[in-house]
């Protein structure tokens, strides 16, 4: 009998669909979220809190490879610092991370935490995967659908995306946490880059909709890094299938 594989995050956007595909594939699943669940179909859950410790060492046991979703705006270092500390204890083989694109060239905090969550799974001495993704469908669609209801919608100059489809990225991430250890991997980015205003007026298209858009610069060394497109792998990414317009045909039919 093989040991289950601990998904952290598996109730998230991303672990939703990782997890079936495991199953898929006939591994068995553990699953760490801070919430209760019912277990069934191959799926164990763990309750317990990456950024306290708590819970932690006993999701870890008898694990071999752990695939580290869990993310949250501020706190991932410390997270993941906890997780590897108790995955070295329980002797795990591989330990499988989701990063984002420029999370070392671009100056903001969340980032930061990223490249020290990097730097920790390393560091570690444990066998690692890092791969590194863009922006998902669904958070840029989020983003846009906010932005599009102010009465005056502000277009960021200089600003580009290349939105990854999270399908993509769950079917990428199986495929390595079911590999050997293969340390920091090609970026997985989505097939086009757009600039945000014209994500944003694709939207609205698809919505029937107008409204005016006020250029606007965006401040500070991370608004530098941006306009350099710090935040963009042009050459050397791997690149998912499913595009920006693909994804909003789903979500908004009108735009298909």
């Amino acid at each position: 009998m093989t040991s289950p594989i601990l998904v952290t995050g598996g109730t998230g956007t991303l672990g939703r669909l990782v997890v079936p595909l495991l199953r898929d594939a006939g591994r068995d699943v553990r699953v760490l979220s801070r919430g209760r669940q019912q277990p069934g179909n191959g799926v164990e859950h763990g309750t317990g809190d990456l950024l306290t410790g708590a819970g932690v060492e006993s999701a870890v046991a008898g694990v071999e490879t752990v695939l580290h979703l869990a993310g949250g705006p501020k706190g991932d270092d410390e997270a993941t610092r906890n997780l590897v500390r108790a995955a070295s204890r329980a002797g795990v083989r591989h330990l499988v991370y989701i990063s984002v694109i420029g999370a070392d060239r671009v100056p903001l905090s969340w980032l930061r935490s990223k490249l020290d969550a990097e730097r920790a799974i390393a560091d570690s001495g444990l066998a690692w995967t890092t791969l590194r993704a863009a922006q998902f469908h669904n958070l840029v669609f989020t983003m846009v659908e906010k932005m599009a209801k102010l009465p005056v919608v502000p277009a960021p100059g200089g600003l580009r995306l290349q939105p990854v489809d999270a399908r993509d990225v769950a079917e990428r991430l199986v495929e390595l946490t079911l590999g050997e250890p293969a340390g920091l991997v090609p970026d997985l980015a989505g097939p086009g880059v757009y600039g945000l205003a014209e994500l944003t007026r694709s939207y609205l298209r698809g919505q029937g909709k107008r409204r005016p858009m006020l250029p606007v610069r965006l401040p500070g060394k991370a608004g530098r890094a941006y306009r350099a497109g710090e935040n963009l792998t042009l050459d050397g990414a791997d690149v998912g299938a499913r595009t920006w317009e693909n994804f909003l045909a789903e979500r908004l039919p009108a735009a298909g």
